[in-house]
């Protein structure tokens, strides 16, 4: 019997409760009904690991020996989430260890409970990546990871006199059970120094020298996948010093030198993002970054050496490195640094291979948020890698020069080093193979606008691949009773990887009085179940019987978390005006972090809570009308939002959103999108059918010719609507409890609302007002809902992989 055969066949439920009892015991010295909690969760993590272990050093093993391509991911932000219940899910035991510990008499969800969500992403970069981590898994790709293992994370959100205060998030405090640390796999990474040249047996060699040495450590966390027999590798890597004690410092009394060069070493992992506003700031993000690729870089090399015998031929053909943003862009002149310096590879031959091996997804559409780095910090900090980077600019500009010798101008603006600046999207775009968007608008917007002169001369690089976000997590873990309830009604082909487009055999059920009965059930017992989760974390009562109305994402102007919270104001006056009209009960939840600089946004999180603070003080609305915002949105709080939704907000100002992926957790849980058409909204639509979707707003193309031409004037709109009128006026009026919003007031007016929160405002009324009513037909409204669902199996991310994989990675 193999190994994989041995792990599959040997669990049964009475098993388990043995070995959990045993396992308890072991760990707690104590008999399993006066075990903690604690215990109880250290012993299950414990069995799930002694069990994925084997598993994962065969698929080691394997991926030393075979040719198949490797893939690996270069990602600043990995939001993996609670890993527990996934991998007891992925090793077939989602029956066996609920019912098990149940007739142990213990609660399985108080055990996972206990798993701290990994600080490791922040937003739907870091999500992607773990849903992509995830399908490689389960269609079985050799697909990896490579990214930080941040100590603190982002940050730990808590709302403070209605604002946003910003706490450590020591997720690591007391340990984690899934990663392995591999001390013998470190490598240096050098920062600072100088670099000088020599000629060496004919060849020009340049020589780092007084540099900084960091130690990277690996610690690598398992990536399993569905029902097989494939584990693949999260790597993340921790920094150290290489000294971390000046022992002749400390006896001289100079206590804090003695432990400083450990302090600036540990400072490159501790958090995620460190504020950029000041230059301590920027060179720390620079650190990071360079940091995980020349540590990935370096292992992944050295281990292609040792499969083949010592040399680099043919790595392109084996390996591909995937830059997830700009953020691993320096991949390109470290890849070349290897081979120019450290293995001998003349220049071409280097940049064909670095070329052929690296690809690039491209996640903003924001030029303004297109990463930049000052020439001098980069020089100073990373010598050899500026010098590296010149170069790679000199040429591309000497080609591009001598074939459109006459648009200099236009060279120029491609280049990838100008104004002072390193411009990192540049050289991710000039240093790849492909290049590719996140949604079918996004990669249109890239070609025609953001990168159109890069895509005059690379015409064949350019791809889109829509994004896609995981089932087995946001759907079939998170809302197991709809998981059970589309089973129980078309079969389970649909849970198997690569499968799910075989949802859309529940077309067929969307006018079936029965099953859009058993459906509304499922939505209420998972709004029953967010409604006591907001009562017990942030005693607000909430009524299950209204429509749950929920924005979560990243708080930003662009994503008008704003527009969504005047037309709340606005909902709050004519109930007020009116208190005995017709009133469809609403609850309007949001969720998101603001970035600890971006003001802005903090003041938008403040004035959610304000409204919140006045609206569900106040008896008038009373089960008619609430609003929840929820701290410190991760992807375990996630969990219970997106089963409990109704309908999903997703308006940004179109053209400005890259794809979204809650858009499509929403709508895979039965949530009926309302939304500008921006990003993925635009595909939803095209699949589910403009009945069954609220769009509303201007065009992206509208907004552009906006942008472009001018014509826009907020404060003629402003005019035009008493409406909104009275809700400005009360952002500095005094009206919301004494607080004033004269910041967002001035954004919207005297600064010509930049994101046309104002120019959409009345046509987000209508469309709300819609819904509302549309929401009364309960059979209109489930049908809706089923064929959101029917229509989801596109946005899983096992076709994302897929498509990835034939078009651009080539595995076979």
């Amino acid at each position: 019997m193999n190994i994989f055969q041995e792990t599959e066949n040997k669990m049964t439920k009475e098993k388990f409760k043995r070995d959990f009892k045993k396992k308890v015991e072991e760990l707690s010295s104590e008999k399993l009904e006066n075990s903690t909690t604690k215990f109880q969760y250290e012993a299950l993590a414990q069995m799930v690991m002694e069990n994925i272990n084997p598993i994962w050093a065969e698929n080691r093993r394997l991926n030393r020996i075979n040719t198949d391509k490797q893939i690996y991911f270069f990602s600043i932000e990995f939001l993996i989430g609670r890993l527990l219940r996934l991998y007891i899910n992925n090793l077939g035991w989602e029956d066996i260890v609920p019912d098990g510990l149940e007739e142990l008499g213990l609660d399985y969800d108080n055990i996972l409970a206990c798993e701290h969500d990994p600080a490791l992403g922040n937003g739907g970069l870091g999500r992607l990546m773990a849903c992509f981590l995830d399908s490689a898994a389960a269609l079985d790709f050799p697909a990896h990871g490579n990214g930080i293992r941040y100590k603190y994370g982002l940050f730990q959100q808590k709302i403070v006199n209605h604002e946003q205060v910003e706490v450590a998030d020591n997720w690591l405090k007391h340990g984690y059970p899934f990663e392995i640390r591999q001390p013998e796999k470190s490598v240096v990474v050098k920062y600072g120094g100088n670099v000088r040249t020599e000629m060496v047996n004919g060849k020009l060699t340049f020589i780092h020298e007084n540099y900084e040495p960091v130690l990277a450590v690996p610690y690598d966390v398992p990536v399993s996948g569905y029902h097989n027999k494939t584990v693949n590798s999260l790597r993340l890597w921790d920094a150290q010093p290489v000294d971390d004690f000046d022992l002749n410092a400390f006896n001289e009394g100079h206590f804090l030198k003695a432990v400083q060069s450990k302090s600036q070493a540990e400072s490159i992992s501790q958090v995620l993002y460190p504020s950029d506003h000041g230059f301590e700031g920027q060179l720390l993000r620079l650190k990071q970054e360079y940091f995980f690729v020349c540590a990935g870089l370096k292992r992944i090399v050295r281990r292609y050496k040792k499969q083949h015998q010592g040399s680099l031929d043919g790595f392109s053909d084996k390996i591909c490195i995937h830059i997830n943003d700009t953020h691993p862009a320096m991949c390109v002149p470290e890849f070349m640094r290897i081979l120019v310096d450290e293995e001998n590879y003349g220049w071409d031959e280097a940049w064909d291979m670095t070329v052929k091996s690296m690809s690039f997804t491209n996640h903003t559409v924001l030029p303004e948020a297109l990463e930049k780095w000052p020439v001098d910090m980069m020089q100073n900090l990373l010598p050899r890698i500026y010098m590296i980077i010149e170069e790679i600019n000199r040429r591309f500009l000497e080609e591009m020069n001598g074939k459109y010798p006459n648009e200099e101008a236009r060279n120029y603006n491609i280049s990838i080093i100008k104004d002072g600046q390193v411009h990192m999207a540049h050289l991710a775009i000039i240093g790849s193979h492909s290049v590719n968007g996140v949604a079918e608008l996004h990669s249109k917007i890239l070609r025609e606008e953001t990168f159109k002169d890069f895509y005059a001369i690379y015409p064949e690089r350019f791809h889109n691949v829509t994004n896609g976000v995981s089932q087995r997590r946001f759907m079939m873990a998170a809302n197991q009773e709809l998981k059970n309830l589309i089973c129980d009604t078309i079969g389970d082909k649909w849970t198997q990887p690569g499968q799910m487009e075989a949802l859309k055999d529940l077309e067929k059920y969307a006018s079936d009085s029965d099953f859009q009965k058993q459906l509304q059930g499922v939505k209420y017992h998972n709004k029953e179940r967010l409604a006591k989760y907001i009562k017990e974390h942030l005693n607000v009562t909430v009524n299950p019987h209204s429509i749950f109305d929920i924005q979560v994402k990243r708080i930003h102007e662009y994503k008008r978390q704003l527009l969504n919270a005047l037309h709340i104001m606005h909902v709050y006056n004519q109930l007020c005006a009116n208190p005995n009209a017709d009133f469809v009960p609403k609850t309007y939840i949001f969720a998101g972090k603001a970035a600890p600089s971006y003001y802005f946004a903090k003041q938008v999180i403040k004035l959610i809570n304000v409204i919140a603070d006045k609206i569900n003080h106040d008896p008038l609305t009373k089960d008619k009308l609430s609003v929840v915002f929820i701290p410190n949105f991760n992807v375990s709080s996630a969990e219970l939002i997106y089963p409990a939704a109704e309908i999903s907000e997703q308006i940004s100002t179109a053209g400005k959103e890259a794809s979204g992926t809650g858009n499509m957790k929403f709508m895979m849980n039965g949530a009926v999108t309302l939304g500008t058409m921006d990003g993925a909204n635009i595909e939803i639509a095209e699949h589910v059918g403009m009945d069954n979707i609220y769009t509303f707003g201007l065009s992206a193309e509208e907004v552009a010719n906006y942008n472009h031409n001018g014509g826009y004037h907020s404060v003629d709109v402003l005019q035009q609507n008493p409406d909104l009128q009275k809700v400005m006026n009360q952002l500095i009026d005094g009206s919301l409890g004494g607080d004033t919003f004269h910041t967002i007031y001035d954004a919207l007016v005297l600064n010509n609302d930049t994101y046309f929160v104002l120019k959409d405002f009345a046509s987000y009324c209508d469309i709300q007002d819609q819904s509302s009513r549309d929401y009364l037909n309960h059979h209109s409204w489930q049908k809706k809902s089923i064929m959101n669902i029917a229509n989801s199996g596109i946005f899983s991310s096992d076709r994302s992989i897929a498509e990835y994989q034939k078009d651009i990675w080539k595995i076979k």
